[in-house]
Protein backbone atom coordinates (compact mmCIF):
# COMPACT_ATOMS: atom_id res chain seq x y z
CA UNK A 1 0.00 0.00 0.00
CA UNK A 2 2.72 2.68 0.79
CA UNK A 3 5.04 1.13 -2.11
CA UNK A 4 1.65 1.97 -4.37
CA UNK A 5 1.23 5.14 -3.20
CA UNK A 6 5.10 6.26 -3.19
CA UNK A 7 5.22 5.07 -7.31
CA UNK A 8 2.03 7.56 -7.72
CA UNK A 9 3.89 10.68 -6.01
CA UNK A 10 7.05 9.46 -7.87
CA UNK A 11 5.09 8.82 -11.12
CA UNK A 12 3.13 12.41 -10.96
CA UNK A 13 6.50 14.22 -10.10
CA UNK A 14 8.10 13.09 -13.19
CA UNK A 15 4.72 14.44 -15.16
CA UNK A 16 5.20 17.77 -13.42
CA UNK A 17 9.07 17.92 -14.27
CA UNK A 18 8.17 16.64 -18.07
CA UNK A 19 5.50 19.13 -18.28
CA UNK A 20 7.68 22.36 -16.62
CA UNK A 21 10.83 20.72 -19.34
CA UNK A 22 8.22 21.08 -22.06
CA UNK A 23 7.05 25.08 -21.25
CA UNK A 24 10.50 26.03 -20.82
CA UNK A 25 11.69 24.05 -24.14
CA UNK A 26 8.78 26.38 -25.51
CA UNK A 27 9.44 29.76 -23.80
CA UNK A 28 13.49 29.14 -24.94
CA UNK A 29 11.66 28.35 -28.52
CA UNK A 30 9.75 31.45 -28.88
CA UNK A 31 12.34 33.46 -27.30
CA UNK A 32 14.61 32.03 -30.31
CA UNK A 33 11.52 33.17 -32.92
CA UNK A 34 10.91 36.45 -31.75
CA UNK A 35 13.01 39.64 -31.15
CA UNK A 36 13.40 42.62 -28.61
CA UNK A 37 13.79 46.11 -28.32
CA UNK A 38 15.29 48.08 -25.56
CA UNK A 39 15.99 51.63 -24.76
CA UNK A 40 16.43 54.12 -22.17
CA UNK A 41 14.18 57.84 -22.53
CA UNK A 42 15.30 61.62 -21.17
CA UNK A 43 14.79 65.19 -21.71
CA UNK A 44 16.23 67.46 -23.30
CA UNK A 45 18.05 68.16 -20.02
CA UNK A 46 19.38 64.92 -19.96
CA UNK A 47 17.25 63.40 -16.59
CA UNK A 48 15.61 60.00 -17.09
CA UNK A 49 11.98 60.17 -18.08
CA UNK A 50 9.87 57.57 -16.47
CA UNK A 51 6.12 56.11 -17.30
CA UNK A 52 6.62 56.87 -21.31
CA UNK A 53 4.62 54.71 -23.15
CA UNK A 54 6.51 52.91 -25.69
CA UNK A 55 4.41 51.27 -28.30
CA UNK A 56 5.45 48.94 -31.40
CA UNK A 57 3.86 49.97 -34.57
CA UNK A 58 3.70 47.89 -37.58
CA UNK A 59 2.09 48.37 -40.67
CA UNK A 60 0.48 51.54 -39.26
CA UNK A 61 -1.33 48.87 -36.48
CA UNK A 62 -0.16 49.26 -32.68
CA UNK A 63 1.21 45.60 -31.99
CA UNK A 64 2.51 45.89 -28.06
CA UNK A 65 3.03 48.41 -25.72
CA UNK A 66 5.71 48.89 -22.63
CA UNK A 67 5.91 51.84 -19.90
CA UNK A 68 9.44 52.97 -19.42
CA UNK A 69 10.81 52.68 -16.20
CA UNK A 70 12.05 54.71 -12.83
CA UNK A 71 15.71 55.59 -14.62
CA UNK A 72 13.60 55.62 -18.32
CA UNK A 73 14.63 52.59 -19.62
CA UNK A 74 12.77 49.96 -21.00
CA UNK A 75 12.41 46.58 -22.77
CA UNK A 76 10.00 45.30 -25.50
CA UNK A 77 10.19 41.51 -26.02
CA UNK A 78 8.11 38.92 -28.06
CA UNK A 79 8.33 40.87 -31.11
CA UNK A 80 8.06 39.06 -34.40
CA UNK A 81 10.71 39.79 -37.00
CA UNK A 82 10.51 42.65 -39.22
CA UNK A 83 10.03 46.68 -39.46
CA UNK A 84 8.10 48.63 -36.97
CA UNK A 85 8.12 52.18 -35.82
CA UNK A 86 8.41 52.93 -32.29
CA UNK A 87 5.97 55.65 -30.72
CA UNK A 88 7.35 57.55 -27.69
CA UNK A 89 4.43 59.11 -25.58
CA UNK A 90 4.77 60.86 -22.50
CA UNK A 91 2.66 63.97 -20.25
CA UNK A 92 4.03 67.23 -20.80
CA UNK A 93 6.41 66.23 -23.68
CA UNK A 94 5.70 66.05 -27.63
CA UNK A 95 5.33 62.49 -28.81
CA UNK A 96 8.50 61.31 -30.55
CA UNK A 97 8.54 58.27 -33.44
CA UNK A 98 11.79 56.09 -34.42
CA UNK A 99 10.75 55.06 -38.04
CA UNK A 100 12.34 51.49 -39.67
CA UNK A 101 14.02 49.22 -36.73
CA UNK A 102 14.55 45.98 -37.38
CA UNK A 103 13.69 43.40 -35.64
CA UNK A 104 15.61 40.16 -35.70
CA UNK A 105 15.17 36.25 -34.26
CA UNK A 106 16.93 35.71 -31.07
CA UNK A 107 18.31 39.44 -31.61
CA UNK A 108 17.46 42.40 -29.05
CA UNK A 109 17.86 45.87 -31.03
CA UNK A 110 19.73 48.58 -28.40
CA UNK A 111 17.76 51.80 -29.83
CA UNK A 112 20.14 53.59 -27.20
CA UNK A 113 20.22 56.11 -23.86
CA UNK A 114 19.99 59.02 -25.60
CA UNK A 115 15.88 59.22 -27.06
CA UNK A 116 15.16 63.00 -26.17
CA UNK A 117 11.36 64.13 -26.22
CA UNK A 118 11.06 67.54 -25.97
CA UNK A 119 9.09 69.61 -23.71
CA UNK A 120 5.76 70.35 -24.99
CA UNK A 121 5.26 74.03 -24.02
CA UNK A 122 1.53 73.97 -24.17
CA UNK A 123 1.21 72.50 -21.11
CA UNK A 124 3.80 74.37 -19.09
CA UNK A 125 4.12 77.53 -17.53
CA UNK A 126 7.37 79.11 -18.62
CA UNK A 127 8.57 82.36 -16.95
CA UNK A 128 11.81 84.29 -18.82
CA UNK A 129 13.00 87.27 -17.01
CA UNK A 130 15.70 89.62 -17.27
CA UNK A 131 17.97 91.13 -14.65
CA UNK A 132 19.66 94.54 -14.92
CA UNK A 133 21.66 97.12 -13.52
CA UNK A 134 20.74 100.43 -12.43
CA UNK A 135 21.73 101.87 -16.23
CA UNK A 136 20.17 99.16 -17.92
CA UNK A 137 23.15 97.04 -18.19
CA UNK A 138 22.16 92.96 -18.56
CA UNK A 139 23.86 91.25 -15.29
CA UNK A 140 25.63 88.00 -16.40
CA UNK A 141 25.80 85.43 -13.75
CA UNK A 142 23.21 86.54 -11.24
CA UNK A 143 21.90 83.79 -8.98
CA UNK A 144 17.89 83.72 -9.30
CA UNK A 145 16.43 82.08 -6.33
CA UNK A 146 12.52 81.16 -7.25
CA UNK A 147 9.93 80.31 -4.41
CA UNK A 148 6.12 79.22 -4.85
CA UNK A 149 4.03 80.85 -2.59
CA UNK A 150 1.68 78.48 -1.17
CA UNK A 151 -2.32 79.23 -0.16
CA UNK A 152 -1.26 79.54 3.53
CA UNK A 153 1.68 81.97 3.08
CA UNK A 154 4.06 79.50 3.38
CA UNK A 155 7.29 79.01 0.36
CA UNK A 156 8.74 76.28 -1.14
CA UNK A 157 12.08 76.48 -2.77
CA UNK A 158 13.01 75.51 -6.25
CA UNK A 159 15.71 75.18 -7.77
CA UNK A 160 17.99 78.20 -8.41
CA UNK A 161 19.21 79.53 -11.87
CA UNK A 162 21.58 81.78 -13.33
CA UNK A 163 21.32 84.52 -15.69
CA UNK A 164 22.75 83.81 -18.96
CA UNK A 165 25.22 86.13 -20.77
CA UNK A 166 22.53 88.13 -21.79
CA UNK A 167 21.34 88.54 -18.27
CA UNK A 168 18.24 86.32 -19.03
CA UNK A 169 16.90 83.22 -16.53
CA UNK A 170 13.91 80.57 -17.66
CA UNK A 171 12.67 78.21 -15.44
CA UNK A 172 9.06 75.96 -15.97
CA UNK A 173 6.58 74.59 -13.99
CA UNK A 174 3.11 72.67 -14.82
CA UNK A 175 0.22 75.09 -16.14
CA UNK A 176 -2.58 76.06 -13.17
CA UNK A 177 -2.68 78.66 -10.97
CA UNK A 178 0.29 79.86 -8.71
CA UNK A 179 2.25 82.71 -7.33
CA UNK A 180 6.35 82.69 -7.07
CA UNK A 181 8.83 84.78 -5.76
CA UNK A 182 11.31 85.76 -7.72
CA UNK A 183 14.70 87.06 -6.35
CA UNK A 184 18.03 88.25 -8.15
CA UNK A 185 21.16 88.45 -6.63
CA UNK A 186 24.81 89.32 -7.34
CA UNK A 187 27.06 89.88 -5.39
CA UNK A 188 25.75 91.21 -1.72
CA UNK A 189 22.90 93.13 -3.74
CA UNK A 190 19.55 91.30 -4.14
CA UNK A 191 15.67 92.45 -5.79
CA UNK A 192 12.62 90.59 -5.40
CA UNK A 193 9.46 90.34 -7.69
CA UNK A 194 6.18 88.30 -7.33
CA UNK A 195 4.53 87.00 -10.48
CA UNK A 196 1.24 85.17 -10.89
CA UNK A 197 -0.21 82.87 -13.03
CA UNK A 198 -2.76 81.35 -14.51
CA UNK A 199 -2.52 78.87 -17.62
CA UNK A 200 0.03 77.41 -19.78
CA UNK A 201 1.93 80.55 -21.28
CA UNK A 202 4.74 82.72 -21.55
CA UNK A 203 5.23 85.36 -18.75
CA UNK A 204 7.96 87.73 -18.51
CA UNK A 205 9.43 90.03 -16.21
CA UNK A 206 12.72 92.60 -15.26
CA UNK A 207 14.38 92.92 -12.14
CA UNK A 208 16.77 95.81 -11.71
CA UNK A 209 19.45 95.77 -9.12
CA UNK A 210 21.06 98.65 -7.98
CA UNK A 211 24.37 98.12 -9.14
CA UNK A 212 26.99 100.23 -11.44
CA UNK A 213 27.75 97.09 -13.36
Amino acid sequence: MHKTRSFRKIGLSAVYLALFALGLSANAAIAQSTGSVKGKVRSPRGDAVSGVSVTARRDSSDVKSVRSGNKGDFVMSGLEPGIYDFVFDAAGYNSAIRYKIEVRPGKTVDLGDKLVLVVDRGTLVIVQGSVFNKIGTSVTGAKVSIEKINSDGSTTDLPSVFTNMYGEFVFRQPAGHAKFRITAKYKDVSASKEIEVDSAAIYRLAISLNIDK
